[in-house]
């Protein structure tokens, strides 16, 4: 039996609201879902990344999964909206709060640099709008090297028409560069009436261009792949951090040793 997940659910301060949407995920049959917190810098002025709120404070009790006898998992997410290279930090302290890292790049140059370069673990797709650039396959299987995933979500279809037309047209566009290789598919549901069930986002896959076999891993097994992915981002930056910390620290005691061996010794 396949485990559905839907790595994108918006972070609300309604708490009611979020709660609802955990609920009718797992009635749904979502065995797992991602609180999503966009944060948009901006050059006017410096802003704080978001810190997550504990899951425990967030939702009193989480539902049990239809169909299973185990609750929900609720994990926390950020996404960086990326206008300028300066807006992603990497080995940013403050991105270890999170269990997945996403990047929304908004320019081609900054597309081809979150593929290639930035240790994330999802890429998102805009669907809002129509994208400004054309998907090249050279960055795409750079980041599919990586086990860099992409997202597209529908949420955003269902509350407008123009919406709707760049949801199908972005999301075709990377299909054709992917081959549908390495794409999930989530939500982005801002209310539970916005969550479509796992089977029907694997039919909604066939507009998207994905086989069926594709569409019913976006929303399964690559999922899962993103998670496995996560963990190990975490894990290596985590020893490549404590590395740092210990050569800082030991060259600080070295520095404090130079000057007492050169002093003369007592006669």
């Amino acid at each position: 039996m396949s485990v559905f997940m839907d790595l994108n659910v918006l972070f609300s301060a309604d708490r009611s609201r979020l709660q609802s949407l955990v609920e009718t995920a797992a009635h749904l049959g979502f065995s797992t879902v991602a609180i999503n917190y966009v944060f948009e810098p901006t050059t006017k002025k410096k802003q704080e990344v978001p810190s997550p709120v504990p899951i425990s404070e967030l939702i009193g009790h989480l539902p049990v999964v239809q169909g299973r006898s185990r609750p929900i998992k609720v994990l926390n997410r950020l996404t960086v909206v990326m206008s300028e290279a300066s807006h992603f930090r990497p080995n940013a302290t403050e991105y270890r709060a999170f269990d997945l890292l996403a990047i929304q790049p908004t320019t081609e140059k900054l597309f081809h640099t979150t593929c290639m370069l930035c240790d994330v673990d999802i890429i998102c797709i805009s669907v809002t709008e129509k994208l400004p650039f054309f998907f090249k396959r050279a960055p795409i299987n750079g980041a599919i090297d990586r086990g860099v995933v992409f997202e597209v979500s529908y949420a955003s279809a269902l509350r407008d028409s123009t919406m709707r037309r760049y949801t199908i047209a972005n999301a075709v566009c990377l299909m054709e560069s992917c081959k549908g290789k390495n794409v999930i598919v989530s939500s982005a549901a801002e209310k539970a009436l916005e969550l479509r069930g796992p089977y029907d986002i694997i039919n909604l896959g066939a507009l998207f261009g994905l086989s069926d076999a594709d569409s019913k891993e976006a929303v399964s097994s690559t999922c899962r792949a993103v998670l496995l992915h996560a963990e190990t981002r975490k894990t290596a930056s985590g020893i490549v951090y404590t590395r740092i910390s210990q050569q800082d620290t030991l060259q600080d005691c070295v520095g404090s040793e130079a000057p007492a061996a050169k002093r003369p010794k007592p006669t």
